[in-house]
């Protein structure tokens, strides 16, 4: 299991005071608590990215590539790339530059976006969004794959004998999650290439999510990659906690209150009863989190939002020490428990290097057996 924490990058105000930090204070605050995250031990630091207030995360490659250079361990990776709105091409040569320079230490999650008046902005039509996801990440796939690309399709002008620069790190590509909160489309493209599926699940009731989950799964084996018990599936989830929990909701609540994304909608006890939030103490967050498991299977990313709705740097960064301390670990501990022997660790850059070599040498040996017999 891996464990960490993705960032939407909102500037929203803080309620309890009336201040609405500057965006150059929210673009290093994000750094300072990548930085954090790294040293309370998560595994994985994730960015979303958007292009409309109030949003400041618009360039994730530049986001991440300037934290690599501050840390040494920590995964960078999205929690929305859109492949949707971007040129494949740009994507392919952006994370590629980007892999290089945290020496592997990356991977992405492809998104759609639900911001509608985004597409325009990048002369594309929101109701192509499902053909423009599949068609775009089929490029982007075979990009990362092959040296020499031709190729044409609806939605940009065709390649002839192009080479996307640079090509990935020890020829591998980084790893994929293809993200979603509500199409099937997604769930089934994940399956075809392999890749990772991220069920985002902030926002609604668990029995939504476990059919996505489900179906991933069904097809992640019918396509030939293995049992449905060994698809990659990462999860999201949003906590806030203090040693005591009536502390914890205390303080909380005029944040959730007044929330952009979920604010003056249902109340923080019905949330907290339909979605993952967790608003109490680390004990709290533990039980809950360990509950996912039960609903979705074993897993292998826990991704956790913890800087949202205006909450200053401060609190975030006592958040992580909490989170760090007394919740991942023992986390990793009860994940570990029980879980079977077939279940794939999360991927990793080596592992992947690890898994193409020995597929390079079973052609290899299969090959020269071919040859032997002729």
């Amino acid at each position: 299991m891996q464990f960490g924490i993705f960032t939407v990058g909102d500037v929203t105000p803080d309620p309890t005071t009336g201040r609405t930090p500057t965006e150059h204070e929210r673009i290093k605050a994000t750094v300072a608590i990548a930085r954090k995250a790294e040293e309370v031990g998560l595994d994985v630091f994730a960015t979303g990215e958007h292009h409309n207030p109030p949003f400041v995360p618009s360039s994730p490659t530049t986001l991440l590539g300037y934290i690599a250079a501050q840390t040494e361990r920590i995964i960078l990776s999205t929690s929305t790339t859109l492949i949707t709105t971007n040129d494949p091409v740009k994507i392919a040569e952006d994370y590629a530059v980007l892999q290089h320079l945290a020496d592997g230490r990356v991977d992405l999650m492809m998104g759609r976006g639900n911001t509608g008046p985004v597409y325009p902005w990048f002369g594309k039509d929101i109701r192509q969004g499902i053909p423009l996801a599949i068609e775009n990440y089929a490029l982007l796939h075979q990009l990362w794959r092959e040296d020499v690309v031709d190729w044409s399709g609806r939605f940009r002008t065709p390649l002839q004998s192009f080479t996307a620069t640079p090509r990935p790190l020890d020829g591998v590509p980084p790893f994929v999650w293809h993200g979603s909160i509500r199409s099937p489309e997604i769930a089934e493209q994940a399956a075809y290439y392999g890749d990772g599926f991220f069920a985002n699940n902030i926002f609604w009731p668990k029995e939504h999510f476990k059919k996505l989950i489900n179906l991933y799964r069904e097809r992640f084996a019918h396509y030939g990659h293995g049992t449905p018990e060994q698809a990659v599936v990462g999860l999201g989830g949003q906590v806030f906690m203090r040693k005591n929990s009536q502390d914890a909701v205390r303080e909380f609540r005029p944040y959730f209150d007044n929330a952009p994304v979920y604010g003056h909608g249902p109340s923080l006890e019905e949330f907290t009863a339909q979605t993952p939030l967790t608003v109490g103490s680390p004990q709290e967050v533990v039980e809950k989190t360990l509950t996912f498991r039960e609903t979705f299977g074993d897993y292998q990313r826990q991704l956790f939002l913890m800087d949202h709705a205006g909450l200053p740097l401060k609190t975030v960064l006592e958040q992580l020490d909490l989170l760090g301390e007394e919740v991942v670990p023992v986390l990793r501990e009860e994940f570990a428990k029980g879980r079977p022997a077939g279940v794939p660790d999360a991927p990793t850059h080596a592992s992947l290097v690890a898994a193409d070599r020995a597929r390079k040498e079973q052609e290899r040996n299969t090959e020269e057996n071919t040859e032997a017999t002729k």
